[in-house]
């Protein structure tokens, strides 16, 4: 029999039979490892132990120490178990897709009945019993004909659908666990007595459709898996701690914003959400022009004449709010179906995106190489068409504000400009209360514009700024704009979640679309480089972060409702108006509560409402010219005199870079 050489991770090499399996090669090594392994890589591809090996490999044996193997196939085993419990219980059910998700799994299938909490419960019973019934699983490849011919015998509809889906010459794998079957490409566990019993958990119920036919409704039970007991708990008090931090329920709580059907993806600012906001950008506007940028303003609706030059009509315009004005009318009312207003229609579109109009104001009067670098900045309200599935609260919206910016400036100025952008950014994030962040560095792309050399020089001389800066990145090879290269910053909030917000990206290629220039030290006229960078992102997505990060408690230069002087007696109230007056003139977000009702109820309404200091006011303290001072989330109160608080408080409303 032939032979084929299998190297190991520790750069050994033995030679076996052609088709022996990654379960036999575990065996030769010990018993041990036989009955621990999960799976293998081959030559980087995740592997079945069941599938045949035909030719010389690399190799790596897996068992549940190896996190993202292992995890990938737990998922996938409790999918079909899932499944099958389901079809145990229920025969009738006609099962779909069952993919690994992020944290879990889901399982779509087709019955007549809704299913319910109970059944739920039933589910994750039986998916048990299955679990420790340790049966094996069993993989073979069919051909087309053979694996239709089975599902049309069986009933599986769904699954013949699939058949015809899988491309030519793909394999058909056909699996079974004990008793029960389905079509995946697997890789599976050996038996179903490698999933851990306790580890996993069904989430509940949801609605989908078969590849989006929305004639064939479909109910999809999601469930989430892990290695052990622990991990899964330590996930699902993540969830609970998510949950308390939603930024959609804080914003009701706090009174901040709201969303509503005629609006869908566009927020509705109320004014303690709108003094965030503008505290926000007050802030960032002090930061850009410490950094030298100088704001400006454009159109939110521009003529598609310019998205066809730039080249976003093409990309980008399914992404568009398209807005068709018919010049004729003249202030009239008319018929928008006539020759003539078709004739006199003008195509406009909401801007996605600030940088054309920006390369507009650039390009307005000559400009000389002692003019760069020009950093350009505006607050832009943008546009863009999200589809109704993706839109979260005030995370992702159709509507929203950008802190953009864009540097014009010569090819040796990138490394500078890069540097001083990376320091700007970190100064930012610190003020705002992430000590860190993590950069990843995506280089070209396979598909790009732009000669090598260019790339090559351009690429350096980002790795150079970030390692002038002493700091560390991430690689993502490939990942690249088409025009340049990209820096992508990323922040990780309170609770472990990743969030990328910042950007620098390195783009030659629109100037030269939109026709930039600028007239050299040799007097010829040159293409400028444009930096597209960017801090906040968004604005509404990162003040819903800034509140899922402090769960509603926002540091005090930030909260909406500062502080709130309540009494304990109505002889009280000219004292807490002295006090509120003294506050606000200081500075500081001040309210009085007189209303005639008892001290606890006041405090416990103001807290669900995240104030953060809370003054109460007694007789005592009228008489010693005192407050009696409750910080949101403290149980012990504090006596300070008047001065004292009004200092205290002053200082904490400053903004960080004003303090």
């Amino acid at each position: 029999m032939s032979q084929i050489s299998l190297t190991f991770p520790d750069g050994n090499s033995r030679s076996f039979n052609v088709g022996i399996t990654p379960a036999e090669v575990a065996a030769g090594i010990s018993t041990s490892l036989a009955k621990k392994a999960i799976s293998a890589t081959v030559n980087g591809e995740h592997w079945d132990l069941a599938w045949p090996i035909d030719g010389d490999a690399a190799i790596a044996i897996h068992t549940m120490k190896d996190g993202d193997q292992a995890l990938e196939l737990i998922r996938h085993d409790f999918a079909h178990v899932m499944a099958r419990a389901v079809q145990a219980i229920w025969p009738d059910v006609k099962v779909t897709i069952g993919p690994v998700t992020e944290h879990g799994w889901f399982y779509d299938f087709d019955r007549a009945e809704s299913f319910t909490p109970e059944d739920l419960g039933a589910i994750e019973a039986k998916m048990k019993e299955i679990i420790n019934a340790r049966d094996p699983v069993r993989t073979e490849i069919w051909n087309r004909d053979r694996a239709r011919a089975f599902y049309e015998e069986n009933g599986e509809t769904y699954k013949v659908d699939l058949v015809d889906r899988i491309p030519e010459g793909a394999p058909i794998r056909m699996y079974w666990h004990g008793d029960w079957q389905d079509l995946c490409r697997g890789p599976h566990l050996q038996h179903t007595g490698q999933l851990p019993a306790d580890a996993f958990r069904l989430m509940g119920v949801s609605g989908s459709h078969w590849f989006g036919d929305t004639s064939k409704n479909l109910q999809r039970i999601s469930g989430v898996g892990f290695r052990n007991r622990d991990e899964l708990k330590a996930y699902l008090n993540f969830l609970e701690e998510a949950e308390k931090r939603d930024h959609r329920r804080i914003g009701r709580e706090m009174d901040l914003f709201h969303m509503q059907e005629e609006a869908p993806g566009q927020v509705f600012w109320h004014p303690n959400g709108w003094t965030i906001y503008t505290t926000l950008q007050d802030y960032i506007r002090r930061k850009q022009i410490k950094g030298g940028y100088r704001e400006v303003n454009t159109p939110q609706v521009v003529d598609r004449k310019l998205w066809e030059a730039s080249g976003h009509w093409e990309k980008y315009q399914h992404h568009m709010f398209i807005v068709e004005v018919d010049e004729s009318r003249d202030g009239e009312t008319v018929d928008a179906s006539s020759a003539k207003n078709r004739e006199h229609t003008r195509i406009n579109a909401l801007k996605p995106m600030n940088c054309p109009c920006h390369v507009q104001v650039f390009n307005q009067g000559l400009k000389s190489y002692r003019d760069l670098p020009l950093r350009m900045a505006e607050f832009g309200s943008c546009a863009r068409f999200e589809p109704s599935g993706a839109l979260h609260g005030i995370m992702r919206v159709r509507g929203f504000t950008q802190d953009d910016g864009h540097i014009f400036c010569t090819e040796d100025q990138i490394e500078t400009e890069c540097a001083r952008f990376i320091d700007y950014l970190a100064d930012i994030y610190s003020e705002l209360g992430f000590a860190d962040f993590e950069i990843a560095f995506a280089t070209r792309p396979e598909k790009r514009v732009g000669s090598e050399e260019s790339w090559d020089y351009v690429e350096a001389a980002l790795e150079n700024a970030i390692k002038a800066v002493g700091r560390d990145y991430r690689l993502e090879p490939g990942d690249g704009a088409f025009y340049g290269p990209k820096l992508d910053f990323y922040l990780t909030d309170a609770i472990g979640r990743v969030w990328q917000c910042g950007t620098f990206q390195v783009d030659p290629n629109l100037p030269d679309r939109l026709g930039a220039s600028y007239v050299a030290a040799d007097g010829e006229r040159h293409r400028p480089f444009m930096l597209h960078r960017a801090c906040l992102g968004s604005f509404e997505r990162f003040i819903g972060i800034l509140i899922e990060e402090h769960a509603g408690r926002l540091p005090l230069w930030l909260a909406p409702r500062q502080v709130v002087v309540a009494s304990i007696i109505s002889d009280a109230d000219e004292y807490v108006g002295k006090v509120v007056g003294a506050l606000r003139a200081a500075g500081v977000r001040a309210e009085a509560d007189t209303r005639n009702e008892k001290i606890n109820y006041k405090v416990r309404e103001h807290s669900v409402g995240k104030v953060p200091v809370i003054l109460a006011i007694g007789q005592r303290e009228v008489d010693d010219r005192t407050v009696t001072v409750r910080r949101l989330g403290e149980k012990a109160t504090q006596t300070v005199t008047l001065e004292q608080i009004v200092d205290t408080l002053a200082a904490e409303a400053t903004p960080p870079d004003l303090a």
